[in-house]
């Protein structure tokens, strides 16, 4: 998309690291007052559905009766209804100029849709609710990234100490889900469900405008310049690149306990290397600002490919737990690294305009079509090689590698 001449040679944004630092002590007083508070609160909200739904939601989904098969339908649609209608939710968000608006209309939709769930029945009723309810889902995030972002680049904000209690409430509320399915039975998943849902709905009526969304900007963002705009090559060649690294996890994500009970983890032990995984991604976003001023996000793209290639070949290899340890603490790399240095390329090089529909293509290929390709690849790959699925992450990693090592000869030349 567009550059935005501000960013550096490494694609660092204004706004964040190095020029955050010189604009904060005047561009926040034009931010509403606490606007990283409510953002802060908004990501706890969302992970709240997130941490119950990801996990759990299948649990729910047996125990209302469904077979293995529905049941995978079930959790694979909405990954691939992501990839057309995640964009263009989000762009008549940007068209609109009033994302915040947005936002509240998008988590009282999924509030209806959590409800609805708990009347649906049979396999095509619940299918078409859980779809209802990615609808919404699949455009609050983008709209919470631009809205944070927003405040990263007009108040020197910090984008991680915003995110990172997203990731505490993830890891939070999937210890207590599980506690409850124990305690009171696979029926609790709707009831934190639909609490969760009610909750982002409450925290979205106290999100505060967005400084650079309105309407006369999102005039400009007609369909025909975000069209333009998306297929330009360096975006295009940012998408390969980000979503190579992202969906790098598919084998992890699908088999990566079931890989560890194998090889003879205890169900505790698997638990705590998630959650190792987990914390050290809270560290990265607990010092994303410093860490972005030095890294640059191409840098940080760059980062989280290699990670990825030394992660994943090395637990192609069955590691002993003492090296599944620090193999888990990469995560803060492979995800997070990659994912905070998306989202100041975004910041750096797409119009304030058109942010949300960036925000929305990145989430599209990232978590649809990669993810969805990757995670179909996974069940033929693990059922031929084992652990040794693991390896050919590693490749896409290389190939996300090479993709980020284009963009940043690509950004170099430009600035």
């Amino acid at each position: 998309m567009r550059e935005d001449r501000g960013g550096g040679a490494g694609g660092t944004p204004p706004g964040d690291g190095r020029s955050a630092e010189h604009s904060s002590g005047t561009a926040t007083a034009g931010l509403a007052p606490w606007f990283a508070a409510r953002l802060a609160l908004f990501f706890t909200a969302l992970f709240m559905v997130a941490g119950t739904k990801l996990p759990y939601l299948p649990v729910w989904l047996q125990w209302r009766g469904l077979s293995t098969s529905e049941i995978a339908f079930v959790a694979a649609a909405p990954l691939f209804l992501r990839i057309f209608a995640g964009p263009a939710i989000a762009m008549a968000a940007d068209r609109w100029g009033n994302r915040r608006q947005a936002t509240i209309l998008l988590a009282a939709l999924a509030l209806v849709g959590a409800a609805l769930l708990g009347i649906a029945d049979g396999f095509w009723a619940i299918l078409a609710v859980t779809l209802l309810g990615a609808l919404a889902a699949m455009g609050l995030m983008p709209l919470a990234e631009t809205l944070a972002m927003s405040g990263v680049r007009r108040g020197g904000l910090d984008y991680g100490r915003m995110r990172l209690w997203g990731s505490v409430s993830f890891v939070a509320v999937g210890f207590a889900a599980g506690a409850a399915i124990t305690a009171y039975g696979p029926g609790s998943v709707l009831a934190l469900l639909v609490v969760g849902s009610a909750v982002t709905f409450s925290v979205a009526l106290l999100l505060p405008p967005d400084p650079e969304a309105t309407s006369s900007s999102g005039r400009s963002a007609t369909i025909a310049a975000i069209g333009k705009s998306a297929l330009a090559p360096r975006f295009l060649l940012f998408l390969l690149a980000a979503g190579a690294v992202q969906s790098s996890h598919a084998v992890f994500y699908t088999f990566g306990v079931i890989e560890w009970q194998r090889q003879g983890l205890s169900a505790t032990w698997c638990a705590t290397l998630w959650a190792v995984g987990v914390v050290t991604e809270i560290g990265l976003f607990a010092f994303s600002r410093s860490i972005a001023a030095r890294l640059g996000a191409v840098g940080l793209l760059v980062a989280g490919a290699g990670a990825g290639v030394i992660r994943w070949a090395a637990m192609a290899f069955d590691p002993s737990l003492g090296l599944l340890l620090p193999l888990q603490a990469l995560h803060g790399l492979t995800f997070g690294a990659a994912h905070l240095g998306a989202l100041h390329f975004i910041s750096a090089h797409v119009p304030p305009s058109e942010a949300a529909t960036a925000q929305a293509l990145y989430a599209s290929v990232t978590a649809g079509i990669g993810m969805g390709l990757a995670t179909l690849a996974a069940g033929p790959l693990y059922a031929a090689l084992g652990g040794q699925a693991y390896m050919p992450m590693a490749v896409l990693c290389l190939a996300g590698g090479a993709a980020t090592l284009a963009l940043l000869r690509g950004v170099s030349r430009q600035n």
